[in-house]
């Protein structure tokens, strides 16, 4: 199987640089460095090209910041290295990533098992995930969630999966993250690795996630939040 790392780093986030290099050479397989779009660099029209609100159903409340689009179109330009490597697959990774010991285990078994349209996370945290099992190896299992958790920190990519998530999000309205949860929309099986084996490590802050600093806008989003949750979850068990 033909299986390469990509690890998503910002250009001018310097200490994020330095670890990101240094775990191309700690990953057992092909790793490369992949430039992350930018929003410094995005004007209104390159958001207006790829970004509507309103697309799916339920409803997304928040309009998407810049960064949140940067980080959608640096991930679409990772699935769209696996299509044009002609990977089987390809190992996805933010640049504030790091792994423990049991990781090149579960790594391993994540690739002996995994099928093309499979999307299989390694998540940071492992609540609000529940599912059935679907592989095992000594510790380390793969689970099929329910509804899979957020966070984008790594993934093992299928290229059929790959391919089903391009094609889904040639326009998008709402975080890679959470447009991942909407397995009715992309069609990629999205599976979920045990135990937890990988953490992101304080490399200076988020470059994606800005505070909304007003009082109103914070307790808008408090409010929607939860809101959101619970209509994605029936909209989720509509479709299973």
């Amino acid at each position: 199987m033909k299986v390469e790392a990509f690890i998503i780093h910002l250009k001018r986030a310097a200490r994020r640089g330095e670890h990101a290099r240094g775990l191309v050479g700690r990953l057992a397989m092909k790793a490369q460095i992949l430039d992350a779009v930018d929003a410094l660099d995005m004007g209104e029209e390159d958001i207006a090209a790829v970004y509507t609100r309103s697309l799916h159903r339920p409803r997304y409340p928040f309009e998407l910041r810049k960064s949140e689009v940067a980080c959608f179109l640096s991930h679409r330009k990772a699935w769209q290295a696996i299509v044009d490597r002609g990977l089987d697959a390809g190992l996805v990774i933010e640049d504030d990533v790091d792994v423990d010991g049991g990781f090149a285990a579960q790594l391993q078994l994540a690739i002996d098992m995994v099928q093309p349209q499979d999307y299989i996370r390694f998540p940071r945290w492992p609540r609000g995930e529940a599912g059935l099992q679907v592989a095992r190896r000594g510790e380390g299992s793969i689970i099929h969630p329910e509804l899979p958790g957020l966070g984008m920190q790594m993934q093992l990519v299928g290229r059929e999966a790959a391919i089903a998530l391009l094609a889904a999000t040639e326009r998008f309205d709402r975080p890679v993250d959470t447009t991942i949860q909407m397995t009715w929309v992309h069609g990629a099986r999205v599976l979920s690795a045990r135990p937890i084996t990988i953490r992101e490590i304080d490399l200076g802050g988020s470059v994606v996630q800005g505070k909304n600093k007003t009082f109103g806008g914070r307790l808008r989003r408090e409010i929607l939040r939860p809101w959101y949750r619970v209509r994605l979850y029936v909209y989720n068990k509509m479709r299973r």
